[in-house]
């Protein structure tokens, strides 16, 4: 285990303290399914218990690593894609909330006010930004799910799609400070990525990617960027994005760092690949096979409280 004490303390990349939802009435969203080729129709009977149980055990699992997980119920039938917070709200550590306009009608049902006003009250955040009306003008931008923050270098990068409104994610990154960093990407069938954060996952450490994924003319850009940020870069395959290999989040534990993925993408991973990242962090997979059926894994699961000072 290479990370010491000290770079967990100082790695501004991985929250030590997320949010997660469990849902009680878990189902793969129609809405979705036009535009999210990593989605099926789950026809277990008794999908939704399988899903409520996944989460269950994926937050003990954080929770005796030492991560601090908020975990909120969500008994509604009108939100089958509440289980992935990270679409809807944002955490920065200058104090400011971002609420972003989603692109399904059915998942603008998933803003919460009681998480806004935990995060607030708990946590101390004085700011809020949103941007939830665009949806009335056809603009959408989903959280982390449109966009991968490298927090460490203020840099954001979003892959095109009907779910990332180009004018918004500029927007965010001009009021956020961050370098906004766009680029095309599509799986072997031409179909572009729906949300930037199945192909790409930033670590303190590296980068995972699909880069064969990534359109050719914008491969340079990101390989200088991922070099001059000290990022090793580990390419994904196809077969691996497809496996959720890139729907992983760093966090801090107690006294390490842990990457989160799904037993789906931990399985998918090679040796060399698994030594690279286990140099600097744990890998904790999670069986998560019910929720990933709506086309989405741990990462979307997962909602970081970034905060220069934690109260919690």
């Amino acid at each position: 285990m290479a990370n010491t004490i000290s770079d967990t303390i100082t790695n501004t990349q991985s929250p030590e303290a997320i949010v997660m939802v469990r849902p009680h009435c878990f189902i793969s969203n129609p809405e979705t399914m036009a535009d999210n080729a990593f989605q099926y129709a789950c026809t277990s009977k008794n999908a939704a218990l399988s899903a409520y149980n996944e989460v269950s055990t994926a937050v003990a699992s954080l929770q005796e690593k030492g991560v601090i997980v908020h975990v909120f119920e969500d008994q509604s039938i009108h939100t089958p894609d509440s289980v992935f917070p990270n679409n809807w709200f944002s955490t920065h550590h200058n104090g400011t909330l971002v609420q972003y306009p989603m692109y399904a009608p059915n998942r603008r049902n998933e803003y919460r006010q009681d998480i806004m006003d935990f995060l607030t009250t708990h946590y101390g955040y004085h700011s809020t930004v949103n941007l939830r009306g665009h949806a009335d003008q056809q603009e959408f931008l989903e959280g982390t799910g449109s966009i991968v923050f490298d927090h460490q270098n203020n840099i954001a990068y979003a892959a095109r799609s009907n779910r990332t409104s180009e004018g918004l994610f500029r927007r965010i990154c001009r009021d956020m400070g961050y370098q906004a960093v766009l680029f095309d990407a599509a799986d072997e069938n031409g179909v572009p990525i729906y949300h930037t954060n199945v192909m790409m996952c930033i670590s303190a450490q590296f980068v995972m990617i699909g880069m064969d994924m990534v359109a050719e003319q914008d491969r340079p850009a990101l390989f200088s960027l991922f070099q001059q940020s000290g990022l090793t870069v580990i390419s994904l395959s196809n077969h691996q994005v497809r496996h959720f290999c890139g729907n992983a989040i760093e966090l801090r534990g107690l006294n390490e760092n842990l990457l989160a993925l799904s037993r789906t993408a931990f399985e998918a991973l090679t040796r060399s690949q698994k030594a690279i990242i286990e140099a600097s962090v744990t890998l904790l997979p999670l069986a998560i096979p019910t929720i990933e059926s709506a086309g989405g894994s741990v990462r979307c699961m997962i909602a970081g409280i970034h905060r220069s000072n934690l109260a919690g």
